[in-house]
């Protein structure tokens, strides 16, 4: 099992954390005591640890699914690129303003494949949570996104997209710059690539945010993942004006991976590890490398001008509305 001296625990994982302690407490009485064997009591909490992550994963609610999204030791896009890739060479700027650390991408090799890998990077402590100003990209990160996308597609190189943001950076200084418009203009692109695309959803997928980089031939959506046009909080907030009714809002969002999968929004839901991402990051990143380099192997060999085709019919289709003949 791996270990995590700093390991954070969420409310709902707090049988969880006991175990642990257990283990703790258990492995300080080995180092006092040489001449006991303890061994049979570590690996028998370790598979109560094993058993007790099973039974959360089983019965989580949206909110709880929420929660681990941003649980603070889940995997991001950068330690998904390190445990997935090799050879990333990370480029910077957009050429026009600057280079927007809340949005990271260059090319990377996927075993034979080489990739242009793109994706918003949160931080891991609270230096580097402003320096990336928490996965929120201003309008020169999506700019510089595009950038990087049609240098893949002059390259003739296929492009991943990792969604990990609460939303789009909402300050003045976004606004002026341009936010709305180059969002749309990302949406406007990215369904006219002519080399494959693939998004996974790894984290937060909220509103125009996940949307700037979430056009694809194929949609992936990690297992403890969420992917809508509002926060639980930011709902609660507008319908009851109050953050108290986040549980209720998060049920009724239908944020979700199956509720997505379930509209068709997305194509496959990603397993992850038992509990959670956090709880090992090397299977979590071989279990998205597997459904990425499948999903790949499923667009790379169509035509251009019918991948194109096929990806502006996938979105055109989306949604539920009635047409009426009544005037």
């Amino acid at each position: 099992m791996p270990q995590f001296p700093n390991r954070q625990f969420l409310d709902f994982e707090q049988p969880i954390k006991e175990i642990y302690e257990q283990i703790e407490e258990t492995r300080k009485l080995a180092e006092k005591n040489a001449k006991v064997d303890y061994s049979s009591n570590i690996t028998q909490l370790e598979q109560e640890i094993i058993l007790k992550r099973k039974q959360i994963t089983d019965h989580l609610s949206p909110w709880q699914r929420v929660q681990l999204s941003r649980h603070p030791d889940r995997p991001y896009t950068l330690k998904y690129i390190d445990k997935m890739c090799h050879d990333f060479v990370e480029l910077h700027g957009d050429r026009n303003f600057k280079d927007d650390k809340a949005m990271v991408g260059g090319f990377a090799s996927l075993d034979s494949e080489t990739v242009m890998i793109i994706g918003q990077q949160k931080g891991i402590n609270t230096k580097s949570r402003q320096m990336r100003n928490f996965g929120m990209a201003n309008p020169e990160g999506y700019r510089k996104a595009l950038r990087l996308m049609k240098l893949a597609e002059k390259f003739n190189k296929p492009i991943i997209c990792l969604i990990d943001t609460p939303g789009a950076f909402p300050g003045l200084e976004a606004e002026e710059r341009g936010q709305g418009e180059a969002i749309a203009r990302n949406i406007y692109e990215m369904i006219r690539l002519k080399v494959p695309v693939i998004i996974a959803i790894i984290g937060e997928g909220a509103s125009g945010g996940a949307l700037g980089i979430g056009v694809g031939d194929r949609v992936l959506m990690m297992e403890n993942t969420w992917y809508t046009v509002i926060s639980p909080e930011s709902c609660s907030s507008i319908l009851w004006r109050s953050w108290d009714k986040k549980e209720t809002a998060a049920e009724q969002l239908r944020l979700t991976a199956t509720d997505m999968k379930g509209f068709g929004l997305v194509d496959e839901i990603v397993p992850e590890p038992l509990g959670g991402a956090h709880w090992d990051y090397q299977e979590a990143a071989s279990l998205l490398k597997a459904c990425l380099l499948r999903n790949l192997a499923m667009v790379k060999d169509i035509d251009p001008a019918q991948r194109i085709q096929m990806r502006i019919e996938k979105y055109g289709k989306m949604g539920f509305w009635e047409e009426t003949t009544d005037v």
